[in-house]
């Protein structure tokens, strides 16, 4: 098997199923088949996985789908076309205990290879390779959960959470998905109600992450490669991002080497702001790639 057909196998396998799965309650392991989701996106998947070699994914610009909530629990997925755009949605699993996810790349290859989901009962549970595994209780204290990539340089990415008092948290995920006890990055990120980052934006090859303020300011934090102290002093990029109701970061969306920034309005339209890897100015002006996703109540 060839590296290109692992991967769009390893992508199969995450997004779809012949059946669509229903989770009895928040516990890992236990689920129940339902009637089919999907007619099935494997055309989809191949093409997307294929479109994306036009640049090769890496860890600084990686290729991952988003994903749609509905409010059902329903998931949907949408891969990257390669050229700025998203393929028709392909029809996954439901999940009607589910809080938010977080898509990961647990091995740094530069794909998407599973995600972690919050469940309403606080339980975290580690879904990859078509498997579900709870791998830590007690996560309802956190209110925003993400992944950028790996902040200091370990084999596998970090999780950072922000609980309820505006404490910034790391853990280091290891090889089976498990997680080091959190360690504290900072305080006073209660003022931002939005966080996104998935990779670099500044062309440095560190993962880096953008907040939006109360007055709708866009800001950006440069990584900086040390796990203790991960990312450095903001920097401005510029206001009006109070339009939008979500921001969200799948990786390098265009296939051009740069790691962008996705983002809907109250309307349901989601827009594309291409990454150039410079921080003076680390987007492009936006382009519209999608209407209707105002149905989902959440993105990642």
């Amino acid at each position: 098997m060839t590296q290109s057909s692992r991967r769009a196998r390893a992508l199969w396998r995450l997004v779809t199923s012949a059946t669509a799965v229903v989770l009895v309650g928040a516990t890992a392991g236990t689920a129940l088949a339902d009637a089919p989701a999907t007619t099935g996106p494997a055309k989809n998947v191949t093409r997307s996985a294929a479109a994306a070699g036009q640049h090769k994914p890496t860890p600084a610009a990686p290729f991952f789908f988003l994903s749609g909530i509905l409010p059902s629990g329903q998931m949907y997925a949408y891969m990257p076309d390669g050229k700025g755009g998203f393929d028709d949605r392909s029809g996954a699993y439901v999940w009607p205990h589910f809080r938010y996810g977080v898509s990961i790349d647990p091995d740094l290859t530069g794909y998407q290879d599973g995600a972690y989901h919050v469940m309403d009962d606080g339980a975290l549970n580690l879904w990859r390779n078509g498997r579900l595994k709870k791998v830590a209780t007690g996560w309802g204290q956190y209110n925003l959960v993400f992944s950028p990539g790996t902040l200091g340089g370990a084999k596998h990415p970090d999780l950072l959470a922000r609980d309820k008092q505006g404490v910034l948290w790391r853990f280091q995920a290891k090889a089976d998905g498990s997680l080091a006890p959190r360690v504290k990055i900072g305080l006073g990120w209660k003022q931002f109600t939005q966080i996104a980052g998935q990779g670099d934006l500044t062309g440095d090859a560190k993962p880096d992450i953008v907040v939006r303020d109360k007055q709708g300011v866009l800001w950006l934090y440069k990584g900086t490669g040390d796990p203790r102290k991960p990312f450095a002093s903001r920097a401005k990029v510029g206001p009006g991002w109070n339009q939008f109701n979500k921001l969200v970061a799948t990786g390098d969306v265009d296939s051009d080497g740069h790691s962008d920034l996705l983002a809907r309005d109250p309307k349901g339209n989601l827009w594309l702001y291409k990454g150039t890897g410079k921080a003076s100015s680390p987007f492009t002006s936006r382009v519209k790639v999608g209407s209707d996703f105002n149905q989902y109540r959440d993105l990642f």
